[in-house]
């Protein structure tokens, strides 16, 4: 129901709320940050699962689906995975255990290369 909205047009206030992980804002026919957090942990496990212990493997993302397996990682609760700071084209890097696939280090989060991109229009830098 938000999709090709803008921030004003959804309300800041909604915004803010969702934010929060107010399940009564989310928007019809999208998902809430916990079905959201829950639905890429359950896909981290399934491509983990598909890994050989030692293997390295990337995942290209966007914002709060990283922000989701980060938080994940570092011990944040969902209703504060919002506030960890993600630049747009970044790059995460969390270590997983080869046994039980649990995360076991955080090695960087967000790094941007400086590589001449320019300032998003959104401010997300």
């Amino acid at each position: 129901a938000w999709r090709g909205k803008t921030k004003d047009e959804i309300g800041l206030d909604n915004l803010a709320r969702f934010d929060a992980c107010d399940e009564s804002m989310t928007p019809e026919g999208g998902e809430s940050y916990p079905q959201l957090k829950e639905r890429v942990l359950e896909a981290l496990s399934t491509a983990l699962k598909s890994m050989e212990s030692g293997e390295t493997g990337a995942i290209v993302s966007h914002l709060q689906v990283t922000r989701s397996m980060l938080s994940e990682a570092l011990g944040v609760p969902t209703k504060g995975m919002t506030q960890l700071p993600i630049a747009t084209a970044s790059i995460t890097c969390v270590e997983y255990n080869g046994e039980d696939n649990a995360p076991c280090k955080v090695h960087f989060q967000s790094f941007k290369p400086d590589v001449g991109l320019r300032q998003s229009i959104d401010g997300a830098n």
